[in-house]
């Protein structure tokens, strides 16, 4: 598949799956199924890379593309390894991407990829102001949009909440963890999103991440100042969200 008008690529690079498909920018969906390979253990910068490479090729991708990682990435240098390998910490992942693939790679942090894809196409779409976007499951992801434009490597889910980091209560590992009640767990939430509210006050909040797909169970019992709605495009949201990052770029 050629570039062309209209038409970008996105990977979302995850723990336990690296996938990719061209998407639509103007529709925010994907004009072909998405290609998933296994993430190689161990996951070291080369062997990444390398499947990286092989999602474009799946697809004879040859232009500019974009790719999330679920890490706090500054201007496509790896910061942070929690569910990556340590040999991440201080890679140019941009720059090992775009080698590899010899294409211009933009890499973003996984949840940053997924809020602007649901400001742009999802459940925020439309919305002015400030909106906080959530994922919950290993851990608490966040992004955070004000008016379209993303400030990236918000890392919300590691504010310390009596006397812990947040997502080791709150985040759906901790509810699986500790069986917790869907009251249990949307009290703790509760709790934490109103901190993050007293912080930032957002005009809107949106919830994503596996747990989404049962929001109606849990999501009524969290107590917010702020309107909050379940994530739309749900694991689509890292593909186009990077996809469209790598455009803007």
């Amino acid at each position: 598949m050629t570039t062309h008008q209209g038409t970008g690529f996105g990977i979302d690079i995850g723990g336990s799956g690296i996938k990719g498909a061209p998407v639509d920018l103007a529709a925010g969906r994907f004009t072909a199924d998405r290609v998933r390979i296994p993430t190689p253990q161990p996951s070291t910068p080369e062997a990444v890379a390398e499947v990286v490479r092989e999602v474009l090729a799946a697809f004879a991708w040859d232009g500019p593309f974009g790719c999330t990682f679920p890490a706090v990435v500054q201007h496509g240098v790896v910061r942070t390894a929690a569910n990556v390998d340590d040999s991440w910490i201080g890679a140019d992942a941009a720059g090992l991407f775009t080698a590899q693939a010899g294409k211009a790679a933009v890499v973003v942090n996984d949840a940053d990829a997924a809020g602007v894809a649901e400001v742009e196409f999802g459940a925020a779409r439309g919305r002015r102001g400030l909106v906080l976007v959530t994922t919950l499951g290993t851990g608490i992801g966040s992004a955070l949009i004000h008016d379209g434009m993303l400030v990236p490597n918000t890392e919300l889910g590691h504010l310390e909440l009596d006397g812990h980091d947040a997502e080791t209560r709150a985040a759906d590992s901790a509810r699986e963890r500790e069986d917790l009640t869907w009251d249990e767990w949307a009290a703790r939430l509760s709790r934490y999103y109103r901190h993050v509210e007293d912080l930032l006050w957002p005009d809107l909040i949106v919830v994503g991440g596996g747990v989404s797909k049962k929001a109606d169970r849990w999501l009524p019992l969290v107590r917010t100042r702020t309107p909050i709605v379940p994530a739309e495009l749900r694991n689509d949201a890292g593909i186009i969200g990077a996809a469209l990052l790598a455009d803007r770029a």
